[in-house]
């Protein structure tokens, strides 16, 4: 990646974080530390890779993403309505009455989300079944999945992951945010995944580590998933729960927590000087 795209991408990811602590801060409780740890790999594909047009959402040769870990919802929205997707006072409204961007994703209240998700351990079945359409409708796209820990949890997702391989979906790249932390404590307690990345190849698919926070790192890794021609890949990406918030960084209890706008607004001063 070029210098100056890589700098271009580093801004972007600490103003994308600073949207999204702000919408949650003035709703007063949310998903904060799931939400920061995802920013760099919805960035740089949103970014850099994704073949999408805000003006027409619904483009049928479009590439799409299903987030599974639904919960990071609006860390996604920030990156939506910065596209240009809808305007940038939703996020205002971010999960009070009547709003369309609730907490977790929902395809049918948000322009640009391609899945409603939430419930851990689905979403990847559903990108499955979009990779599979799409060969079968002859459109040469690519379908992102995000999961996080609890997904990797799920009997379901491991199901999807032997039907990715029986099909050869080449076509699919799945992320795994593995911060290592989920709503009861960390994974080590409540439902050890180690070795995730020998797990993922002994289900047949092409795996990649990386550092979740490092976008060049996870631009490599892009590359070398879209270049794959017979196998779907997985890119394990090694990141930090609440990165970038200073209040709730590293903290188990970041899953889902309150904090005021005041708060907030600390965290977003401190990430602007450090931009």
């Amino acid at each position: 990646m070029e210098a100056d795209l890589l700098e271009d991408l580093k801004r972007k990811a600490n103003h994308i974080r600073r949207q999204t602590i702000l919408a949650i801060g003035r709703l007063g409780v949310g998903h904060i530390g799931g939400c920061m740890s995802i920013v760099e790999i919805l960035v740089l594909l949103y970014y850099r890779h994704m073949h999408i047009d805000p003006k027409n959402p619904k483009m049928p040769d479009r590439d799409r993403l299903v987030l599974s870990k639904g919960h990071g919802g609006p860390t996604l929205y920030s990156i939506l309505a910065d596209r240009g997707f809808f305007p940038e006072t939703w996020l205002d409204t971010l999960n009070v009455g009547g709003t369309s961007l609730p907490s977790h994703c929902d395809m049918n209240r948000t322009p640009g989300i391609d899945m409603t998700t939430g419930s851990l351990g689905q979403g990847l079945s559903a990108a499955v079944g979009m990779a599979l359409a799409n060969r079968l409708d002859g459109i040469d796209r690519k379908v992102y999945a995000l999961l996080g820990d609890g997904d990797n949890n799920e009997g379901q997702t491991w199901e999807a992951a032997m039907t990715a391989v029986q099909y050869s979906l080449s076509n699919l790249i799945a992320f795994t945010d593995y911060n290592k932390m989920q709503i009861d404590g960390n994974i080590a307690d409540i439902m050890n995944t180690e070795d995730l990345c020998e797990k993922w190849r002994s289900f047949g698919w092409r795996v990649f580590r990386v550092d979740g926070h490092d976008l060049q790192q996870l631009d490599e890794a892009v590359a070398g998933a879209r270049s794959e021609k017979s196998r779907p890949s997985m890119i394990i990406c090694d990141t930090v729960k609440g990165k970038g918030a200073f209040f709730c960084e590293g903290q188990v209890g970041s899953h889902n927590m309150a904090f005021d706008l005041e708060t907030a607004r600390e965290a977003v001063r401190r990430l602007k000087e450090a931009d």
